[in-house]
């Protein structure tokens, strides 16, 4: 039986605890999460494919986990079945020290940059080269691309359930500024940048000045943000309310232009951070 078939079993499985093998086949499938083998989302032929059965096994893991104190500096108590990942030097991960922590079961890529205090959860996936900066948090099952820089207060959202619900995505050479938050399985393709402040989400329309035309998402796709755009906070007014007039605006976030080579120099002293 394949591994993939094991937890899609023992996911239906009531009392799944029970059996004797099961956490045999749970950790097989938490070291191949934290190796980046098998992942929640994968590019398959230029499209996005989310992998329901691996968010599955991250609930069995909930599920077959009980309470353990978790000596780490800071003491803390969680399941036992997604401690805190050791890094070592073999694994060429840069945590400057300061309070960062990412949980097994999570992959980081060799010369991925950790930045205090930041957090990796369970089932993200965290390519060759990021940079996770101060008080980011990289969410469960988020997928981020190579040389991606994600700034201080930068939130990726997660998402485990529903099962079938695809992550947050985020291409390479995306470009994400202090303060974003990316949520409810927006996906942003290559070479983006978001300004500072921006916040994407599934209900909140992306209108691009550039083209004239407005991003939303639908029932079976996410908001998508274009390759190479740059997106910054921005507003929309609203003109009527019930037949009166209102004079109030709502946030939204907006396409100023389409990345150039102003843009790169902008953010070349990236490559010096590295």
């Amino acid at each position: 039986m394949s591994l993939q078939s094991s937890i899609e079993r023992l996911a239906l499985q009531p009392e799944a605890e029970r059996d004797p093998n099961v956490r045999a086949i749970f950790f097989e499938f938490r070291d191949q999460l934290t190796q980046g083998i098998v992942r929640a989302a994968e590019k398959v032929d230029g499209r996005w494919r989310v992998n329901a059965w691996v968010k599955q096994g991250i609930l069995l893991g909930f599920r077959l986990g009980v309470l353990t104190e978790m000596p780490a500096g800071l003491s803390f108590v969680d399941k036992d079945t997604f401690p805190a990942r050791q890094f070592t030097i073999a694994d060429r991960v840069r945590v400057v020290p300061g309070g960062s922590s990412a949980r097994v079961g999570a992959y980081v890529a060799p010369s991925v940059i950790c930045m205090p205090p930041m957090f990796i959860n369970v089932g993200a996936y965290v390519d060759e080269g990021t940079m996770v900066d101060s008080h980011a948090l990289v969410g469960s099952c988020a997928q981020v691309g190579k040389r991606v820089h994600l700034s201080a207060a930068a939130q990726v959202g997660g998402v485990l359930e529903p099962v079938n619900a695809a992550p947050v995505i985020i291409e390479d050479d995306v470009l994400v500024g202090g303060n974003c938050g990316i949520f409810e399985g927006t996906l942003v393709r290559e070479r983006a940048v978001l300004g500072a402040g921006t916040i994407l989400t599934r209900s909140t329309p992306l209108y691009d000045l550039v083209k004239g035309e407005v991003y939303r998402a639908t029932a079976d796709a996410p908001l998508e943000v274009p390759e190479n755009a740059v997106v910054v906070p921005g507003s929309r007014a609203i003109t009527k309310a019930k037949g009166a007039e209102w004079q109030l605006s709502l946030y939204t976030p907006v396409i100023v232009k389409y990345r150039d080579q102003k843009t790169d120099r902008g953010i070349e002293l990236e490559e010096w951070l590295r």
